[in-house]
């Protein structure tokens, strides 16, 4: 056998390899089934103890928070630029729902959640339920918190808590998260966007 049979030989066997490799990686993907729309809800009351879930702001965009009143910088700092956002969408404004969910709700209820959020805006609705309502919201949401024991805190105790903006569609699908601080013109200029 000459060199140049042998050399044709091996690359022959090289290709036929190489396809073999292909033909293997590809029969071996599968395509992913398409994932479901991601849809959080919850059951909570507000002040007046109208109940209501994330059906009840469907054909409306809602931001939604989970936060506790004694909080002492991000929830109002949260707070302070969902208000922004809210005057700055003028008109559009009617768009948009701002949700503060209770993670503490019995002492938010007891120190009056609707006066706390009606001093960043009129337009935030707060929101709680009792534990176990509070606790499905927040797995809905994917949504840690905790209670953390602190004596230098009101009622010797603080809560620890996720400190995201999630923005949630007309459809009551999740559409995206807002980490804290995330500037009020940056949540507007998304928010008008998608408007």
């Amino acid at each position: 056998m000459t060199l140049r049979r042998i050399r044709l030989v091996l690359w022959t066997l090289v290709a036929f390899a190489l396809v073999g490799v292909l033909a293997l990686q590809w029969a071996g993907r599968r395509p992913e089934p398409p994932q479901p729309p991601f849809r959080p809800d919850f059951a909570l009351q507000d002040e007046a103890g109208r109940t209501y879930g994330m059906e009840d702001f469907r054909g409306s965009f809602a931001l939604v928070f989970f936060g506790f009143t004694n909080c002492p910088d991000v929830c109002p700092t949260t707070m302070s630029e969902v208000a922004q956002v809210m005057d700055d969408l003028g008109p559009e404004a009617d768009k948009v729902r701002p949700l503060f969910i209770s993670i503490d709700p019995e002492r938010d209820r007891r120190q009056g959640l609707a006066g706390y959020l009606a001093a960043f805006h009129p337009a935030i609705l707060g929101l709680a339920g009792d534990g176990a309502a509070t606790q499905a919201a927040t797995e809905s949401f994917k949504v840690h918190f905790g209670r953390e024991e602190d004596p230098a805190a009101p009622d010797g105790y603080s809560m620890s808590h996720s400190p995201g903006l999630f923005l949630v569609g007309p459809d009551g699908e999740w559409l995206r998260q807002f980490p804290y601080e995330t500037p009020a013109a940056e949540i507007l200029a998304d928010i008008q966007e998608r408007i």
